[in-house]
């Protein structure tokens, strides 16, 4: 991590992660980017579906691998980038057939790296093999919810599961929420703990820098009129009135309390649920 010396008042405790000790090229590859406008928290209407998103820097869109459906051809990786769109560090993956993609990369994963998509993989960082050939006590990401699916879980910066067990066709999962969950055994995953770990640690420092981000200001529901928000209203810095926090809406929020519908779909995979809260 970067450490600014205190300058100002938004310089101080600012950090910032080192890319320069891991990025090894500048620009991405211009065959696999092009142009992407934001969806700022729209929704395909136009209407504000996620609050406190818009603005920002314009970015660059990379065409990453999550299929992973090159298999049986080794690749090796060229390059480690910054991407804007995502936590983690990304790399440029060179197939010996030719073809390059960008793919997630783990964080032990170094440039001239060769990893390999198969059912017979070495299991090392940055493969990728079905989930039922996969050692218990192993931490993996990009995993497939159904098989050939593409990757879905467990993506972002610093992130990895743990393959606790296999029985009856499943794998359970340790998920970074510490909830444990079953996952069909021919669904894929690679190897290893997403990059960047050091992401949890960045502290944004001041509110220019969340703007860049394409953060938008966050106002307290207490500081709000009592029409706008169920915490506000009252005279002077009152609480908020209820027993539990609530959103906007009225619906239970944060403070450890469970939000999961109770008919989700999912629920029969879910082993053991996530711990919520300060003693998370």
């Amino acid at each position: 991590m970067k450490k600014y010396k205190p300058t100002t008042p938004g310089r101080r405790g600012m950090t910032v992660v080192s890319y320069k000790e891991k990025v090894t090229a500048s620009k991405p590859l211009k065959s696999l980017t092009k142009g992407m406008k934001r969806g700022v928290g729209r929704n395909s209407q136009g209407r504000i579906t996620t609050r406190h998103k818009g603005g920002g820097h314009k970015r660059k869109w990379r065409e990453m691998d999550f299929l992973y459906n090159k298999k049986g051809i080794p690749a090796k990786i060229e390059t480690i980038e910054y991407d804007p769109n995502r936590t983690a560090y990304i790399g440029l993956a060179l197939y010996a057939d030719g073809e390059r993609r960008y793919v997630v990369i783990p964080k032990s994963v170094e440039v001239n790296d060769t990893f390999l998509v198969a059912d017979d993989a070495p299991v090392k960082p940055a493969s990728r093999l079905p989930l039922g050939k996969i050692p218990i006590g192993t931490f993996v990401y990009n995993i497939e919810i159904k098989p050939e699916g593409g990757a879905k879980l467990v993506r972002s910066a610093g992130n990895y599961a743990e393959v606790i067990a296999h029985d009856a066709g499943y794998t359970q999962l340790k998920m970074p929420s510490s909830e444990v969950r079953k996952v069909l055994s021919t669904s894929w995953a690679c190897i290893g703990e997403v990059s960047n770990d050091e992401h949890k640690l960045m502290k944004i420092g001041k509110a220019g820098r969340a703007r860049h981000m394409g953060i938008r200001p966050t106002v307290r529901g207490s500081a709000m009129n009592a029409v706008d928000h169920p915490h506000g209203g009252g005279e002077g810095k009152a609480g908020r009135g209820h027993r539990r926090a609530r959103s906007k809406w009225g619906k239970p929020t944060g403070k450890g309390q469970k939000t999961r519908k109770p008919k989700k779909y999912s629920n029969k995979l879910i082993v053991k649920r996530r711990k919520v809260g300060k003693r998370k």
